[in-house]
């Protein structure tokens, strides 16, 4: 992954418009941090192979960035996101944190996601 070129994931991005494509998306603070601390409240998102069919979308901010994605009935939004990787016609977008963890995905394909280990490829 490298970090965010606004420009070229905006690009990317309106080459998945008007289309139905697969999604992937992911979000969390650290399954394993309320183990550490019984305070924290661990919480997440995760969704995999979710048809959506895009009207537009867009990448907003000056890093961390925000993609907004108009459905025909809704948005689906993710903000936080820092890195980016094309292949193969998909689209991953990330938001590392300052340790380099993972606290958001968003991820978008013309194919669907092969489920189980390996899980960024298609089947």
């Amino acid at each position: 992954m490298k970090p965010i070129d606004r420009v070229q994931v905006e690009e990317i991005l309106k080459g998945f418009e008007k289309q139905q494509v697969y999604i992937h998306m992911e979000t969390t603070n650290g399954a394993y941090a309320s183990h550490h601390n019984e305070g924290f409240l661990s919480a997440g998102v995760f969704l995999r192979n979710g048809k959506i069919f895009i009207e537009r979308a867009a990448i907003k901010g000056e890093g961390p960035y925000r993609v907004g994605i108009k459905l025909p009935e809704g948005w689906l939004y993710s903000e936080g996101l820092t890195d980016f990787e094309e292949a193969d016609g998909q689209l991953l977008l990330a938001g590392h944190n300052l340790e380099g963890r993972l606290a958001v995905a968003l991820q978008l394909s013309k194919k669907p996601f092969r489920n189980g280990e390996g899980g960024d490829r298609h089947e």
